[in-house]
Formats: structure tokens, C-alpha cells, sequence
């Protein structure tokens, strides 16, 4: 075996980030989100949470990160739904549990055939931004905000739900 296959083939460590750099290093993940590097941010969320793993700011990026790749299929809804849910605010944990939910339906706007599944999805989110409703902070309106942009979405792209399924009776 040559010794390049060998360096491939051989197993990394991940070094571990200092507990004082968390805040720089959040900052950073939040850049590359804007910069469409939803992979990078995600990478970095993961070292942050390997030292802080409660660090509600780090768990928010990874849900947002995670959701920006749902168009490539890369992240998945659960991984994403099991992040969420470590959230510790009642509103912020049904607040991005409705994001992730709304972010995958409009991933599946794109793809054919996506109607009744998209309808699903935006349902999904708007149940979840109805019960963030409920637990936000005064002035807070953002769940409102999510829930008339999925409504606008089904009434613009007339989407249905699914038709019942019909059983055959078997005689």
C-alpha cells in the first residue's frame, strides 16, 4: 500500500477549541451562514456544542445551518428536529421545530412531484408556529410572521393536501 493511501486511510482526531473562543467561533458559524457555507457553520457549531454542548446560540445556528442544505439533501430533517428540541425556551424550541418543518417544505417546492407533500410540510410549520404563538415573549410576532408566509405560499402555489387513499375492499 503506497503511503498516500496510508494518510487517507488513516483516522483523524478533531482538536477541540478552547471554552473562550465559543463566542468568536459562533460569530463565525453565523458569517458562514451568510456566506452560503451552510457546511462550515454546521462544522464549527459541532466543535462549539463538543465543549458547551447546552450553548442555546450554537444549537440555533446548527438548526438554521442544517436547513440551509435541505435543497441538496445533505442534512436531515430528524438530525435537525433532535438539535431543536435541546432548545430550553418553550418558544424557541417550537419556533425552530415550525422553521424546520417550513424550510423543508419550500427544499420541496423544487422537486417533482412535491404538491401534497409540500402542503404537509407547511401544515407541519404552521402547527408549530401556533404553539410558539402561544409561548412568546411580548412584542415577539416572529411565529405570526412564518405562519401568514406559509399560508400566503399554499394560497400562491394552490397546494392541497393529499387525496384520501382510497381502500379497496377485497371480497
Amino acid at each position: 500500500m503506497s503511503a498516500e493511501r496510508e494518510m487517507v486511510e488513516e483516522e483523524f482526531e478533531l482538536k477541540i477549541i478552547s471554552p473562550h473562543s465559543i463566542d468568536a467561533a459562533i460569530s463565525r458559524a453565523e458569517h458562514y451562514r451568510l456566506l452560503n457555507q451552510p457546511v462550515q457553520a454546521r462544522s464549527i457549531c459541532h466543535d462549539v456544542l463538543s465543549v458547551d454542548p447546552d450553548n442555546q446560540r450554537a444549537l440555533v445556528v446548527l438548526v438554521l445551518a442544517m436547513t440551509d442544505e435541505f435543497e441538496t439533501s445533505v442534512s436531515s430533517v430528524k438530525e435537525a428536529k433532535e438539535h431543536a428540541n435541546h432548545l430550553t425556551d418553550e418558544y424557541e424550541r417550537r419556533y425552530y421545530n415550525g422553521i424546520i418543518d417550513e424550510r423543508r417544505a419550500r427544499a420541496l417546492l423544487t422537486k417533482k412531484p412535491g404538491g401534497a407533500l409540500c402542503y404537509g410540510g407547511f401544515r407541519d410549520a404552521m402547527e408549530w408556529y401556533e404553539k410558539a404563538a402561544e409561548a412568546r415573549p411580548s412584542g415577539n410576532d416572529e411565529s405570526i410572521l412564518r405562519w401568514n408566509s406559509c399560508v400566503r405560499t399554499i394560497r400562491d402555489r394552490n397546494l392541497r393536501p393529499p387525496p384520501p387513499e382510497v381502500e379497496l375492499g377485497l371480497e
